[in-house]
């Protein structure tokens, strides 16, 4: 299977964006080459802004922009993007719905080797609860790209987070995208997983063990995790004998929680797979932490099972 990376369809699509729009303007925290943003750099010099590591300047910076006529990406790593410049994206982006795009780069657990403070297990959660914020979380490289041209279009804030790592290319360039559209990777009748990032991989390959048990599982890729389609999460939930979901975060405030609160209603067994109330840790690798926080295609078949028991 071809892999690739998220970051560089980032850094890429960015270019292209400057391109079509010279409104386009993008800032970096001193981390360019981790995120790519450094491509828009060598083609745009001029509408590059390196604002160093001080992600509160560049957040307000950004707001500023946005408020002249530009259209903003910000770029950094994803637990600094958000966390650290939490109050001038609430202020000084979300309350007015300004068009400020952010790019929350090395997400989840992929910063394998930096440990708990570079690694963010949060960002979803503190994205989704601000009002006008749209969070998206792509599959792979190609929806990466046909995410960031949608956000330059969308009139309010939104915030992407991009895994640092290489993925499996699962969606079709020629498909037709846009930002709300959840989509089934796999056709199941008994269990249905939603799953984000590269927890749509682990769920495939989870569900394909699960078939050779007799266990028919639909994946679902919820790539826009807000606004959430509850009328598509209903339709693919309606006839099964249960919903789990698959994401690489907290269990608290992100997809897991979003589609408990939308089925709320629904009399359907529910079970969360994601990183349990804890921070992350260095690791030699990034399968590594996977398994440690127990989020591989064995610990979706066993929630499968746990929920067909119930």
């Amino acid at each position: 299977m071809i892999t690739e990376s998220l970051r560089k369809s980032y850094g890429e699509a960015l270019v292209k964006l400057g391109k079509d729009n010279r409104d386009v303007v993008v800032l970096e925290a001193d981390l360019g080459k981790s995120t790519m943003s450094y491509l828009f750099q060598a083609s745009f010099p001029e509408r590059y802004f390196q604002m160093g590591i001080a992600e509160q300047n560049m957040a307000s910076t950004s707001a500023g922009l946005a408020l002249s006529g530009k259209i903003p990406f910000y770029s950094s790593f994803a637990v600094f993007a958000t966390g650290r410049a939490y109050d001038q994206i609430r202020s000084s982006i979300a309350i007015p719905g300004l068009n400020v795009n952010i790019c929350g780069s090395s997400a989840g657990l992929s910063d394998f080797g930096d440990g708990k403070t570079h690694q963010s297990i949060d960002d979803i959660a503190l994205m989704r609860v601000l009002p006008n914020m749209t969070v998206l979380s792509p599959v792979d490289a190609v929806e990466t790209e046909k995410m960031v041209k949608a956000m330059a279009e969308i009139s309010g804030p939104a915030y992407i987070r991009i895994n640092r790592e290489a993925l499996p290319v699962l969606m079709n360039e020629d498909e037709p995208y846009k930002i709300g559209q959840m989509k089934s990777m796999r056709r199941g009748k008994d269990i249905v997983v939603f799953a984000s990032g590269i927890m749509v991989h682990q769920a495939l390959k989870a569900a394909g063990i699960a078939e050779k048990e007799g266990i028919s599982v639909e994946v679902v890729n919820v790539s826009t995790i807000k606004p959430l389609d509850i009328e598509a999460l209903r339709k693919f939930s309606d006839g099964k004998r249960g919903v789990l979901t698959a994401e690489e975060h907290s269990v608290f405030g992100g997809l897991g929680s979003a589609v408990l609160e939308a089925l709320s209603e629904f009399p359907l067994p529910l079970l969360r797979i994601g990183i349990q109330d804890q921070f992350g840790t260095s690791a030699s690798c990034y399968e590594d932490l996977l398994t440690a926080y127990h989020l591989t295609e064995l610990d979706i078949v066993s929630g499968i099972k746990k929920i067909l028991k119930s």
